[in-house]
């Protein structure tokens, strides 16, 4: 009789297995390496005990990998937690700062295409012995575009952590130096060194180090640091990733832009993605809030998602310590942002307000702008009493 052939969990357990020995059988060590983190986040909360075999694999892999690696262009390959970071010669500040987020991290709330675009960034260097097999190398390079708060940082963050390795940001206060040539040094000394050890690094306000040169109010030193960071772009290894970001993308040189493999443009967060921060950061007190999530998010439009994050923690502590009652702290969370709403975010908000019927049109009306019979028009008749937002 024929073995009855493995379903459902089992069989995805075998085929996760049967991948990680094909990977160490053929000494992709760094990619061993990445699937093996993999394995451990996807199997942690069903397979704790498998998980934790795991975990102790890549740990003894990552003592190894010190000695053992090698990269595409001949150099030894340490992994970026167990490096010693580079410093400033006089200030002995370290170059780098790190993020590590290796024992997970909640996504970020981004738009569909740029979420899309991380999410195919993670799958070419979980396949890259695939794409190599073509000829094809995954991307190298990325610059992340848009206003403050949107999420450039924490998408950086997402991605070394869905690679199961640590982030290192360029610490530009260490960087800069007022010596003629020792910023140049520095920012040399910080890539070579991320290129060595294979690292995710992002570049954080790249604008402040890549300025266009036809800016004649920079003097000559910070223009051949475009110089630097076009020729270090253009040679990034495939075996590590280089990302920047800024928020002025107009100062940055437009040479820079041809270089990087990929540009990704964050927006100002739409009402469905203020919504889902919103539930995401009320956390453990959703409950409480949830008939009010409506209101915060009509009242909250137009903020970025950190000034969102703000808004709801100042809520949820003024409730933990009963400073008010819920109706004021709502009144206080989206009051200051009254002034900055449109004359169609105003109408939502009222509705919004309305349709809890904790309060009058009248108490609406004030609070909002909007005009009684326009909110009569839309919600229908109000409630006889309210407990006002004074």
């Amino acid at each position: 009789m024929a073995e009855k052939k493995p379903t459902g969990e089992m069989d995805d357990i075998e085929n996760d297995l049967a991948n990680l020995a094909r990977l160490a059988a053929a000494e992709s060590n760094e990619d061993t390496r990445l699937l093996l983190a993999r394995l451990v986040r996807k199997y942690r909360q069903q397979r704790p005990e498998l998980a934790a075999r795991l975990d102790q694999s890549l740990k003894a892999s990552q003592t190894r990998s010190a000695g053992n690696s090698v990269l595409r262009r001949g150099a030894p390959v340490v992994e970026p937690n167990e490096a010693p970071l580079p410093v400033d010669g006089d200030s002995r500040l370290a170059l780098i700062r790190v993020f590590d987020d290796r024992e997970g991290l909640a996504p970020p709330i981004l738009p569909g295409s740029v979420h899309d675009a991380i999410g195919a960034i993670i799958r070419e260097r979980q396949e890259r012995e695939r794409l190599a097999a073509r000829g094809i190398s995954p991307t190298r390079s990325a610059i992340l575009v848009g206003p403050p708060g949107v999420g450039k940082t924490l998408s950086a963050r997402w991605i070394a952590s869905a690679l199961g390795k640590p982030l290192w940001v360029l610490d530009l206060t260490a960087v800069m130096s007022s010596l003629l040539g020792k910023t140049g040094n520095n920012l040399r000394a910080a890539l070579d060194h991320a290129k060595k050890h294979a690292a995710v690094l992002l570049l954080d306000e790249i604008d402040a180090i890549a300025k266009r040169r036809s800016d004649e109010s920079d003097i000559g030193e910070l223009k051949r640091l475009v110089t630097v960071m076009l020729q270090e772009v253009d040679q990034w290894p495939d075996s590590g990733l280089l990302l920047a970001a800024t928020n002025h993308p107009e100062l940055v040189d437009p040479a820079l832009w041809r270089r990087f493999d990929l540009v990704l443009k964050f927006d100002a967060p739409d009402a469905a993605a203020i919504s889902v921060a919103i539930n995401r950061f009320l956390g453990d007190d959703r409950k409480i809030f949830e008939s009010w999530i409506n209101v915060l998010a009509a009242g909250l439009q137009g903020q970025s998602l950190s000034d969102v994050e703000r808004s709801i923690n100042a809520l949820r502590r003024g409730h933990a310590l009963q400073t008010a009652p819920i109706e004021k702290l709502i009144s206080s969370a989206i009051g200051q942002r009254q002034e900055a709403l449109s004359k169609i975010e105003r109408l939502n908000l009222a509705i919004e307000l309305a349709k809890t019927g904790q309060h009058t049109h009248m108490q609406i009306s004030q609070m909002t702008g909007v005009a009684r019979d326009t909110i009569r028009k839309h919600a229908g008749p109000s409630p006889r009493k309210g407990r006002g937002l004074k």
